[in-house]
């Protein structure tokens, strides 16, 4: 599989298992699951052909690792950054000291009086790196990248939960927890 059909692939698999399954005719159980086959069934009626393998593909090369197959091999969901209702079912995490958001310069304003918000997923997304925050904020232009201070966080109460590709998620990040590093 070439990488433009890969990267494609990966997009239709987001915006189906993350935001409108119902959009191919899906209907994920309550962890964000899907079998395997009715979404390759789904995928295929609405003009998306891939085969087992080639969907098998794209989830173990995905850069950002959004997908995961269950060890039956029998159902995938993604791993997070949903919009839809799911409870992915991620026990709370004590998260390390720092954590990092990349963003952009035209967002600042905004997060230093209201601090970051889920908007339309269920959670905040932070990186534990500055390298992969960079590399997020660098989607919507020159990146900006916030530290969060996630050690007095989890000490004020906040809770953490970890991805299954090391996104780390709380439901906010109040500005006072937050510091502009670039």
């Amino acid at each position: 599989m070439d990488e433009l059909r890969t990267v494609k692939v990966s997009k239709y698999l987001s915006r189906h298992l993350r935001h409108q399954p119902e959009r191919i005719g899906l209907a994920l159980d309550p962890q964000g699951w899907v079998a395997v086959m009715d979404l390759l069934r789904a995928m295929e009626r609405h003009g998306m052909r891939i085969s087992r393998a080639e969907l098998e593909h794209v989830v173990a090369v995905n850069d950002k690792r959004r997908f995961t197959i269950d060890t039956d091999r029998d159902q995938i969901r993604a791993v997070q950054g949903h919009s839809v209702d799911v409870d992915l079912a991620l026990p709370p995490t004590t998260p390390p000291a720092h954590l990092y958001h990349g963003t952009v310069a035209r967002n600042l304003a905004s997060i230093r009086t209201e601090g970051l918000r889920p908007m339309g997923r269920h959670h905040v997304h932070l990186s534990p790196d500055r390298e992969t925050a960079t590399r997020v904020g660098a989607r919507r232009g020159r990146a900006l990248v916030l530290a969060v201070d996630a050690g007095a966080m989890h000490r004020d109460g906040h809770v953490f939960h970890v991805s299954d590709n090391g996104v780390w998620l709380t439901d906010s990040v109040p500005p006072r927890y937050l510091r502009c590093t670039t």
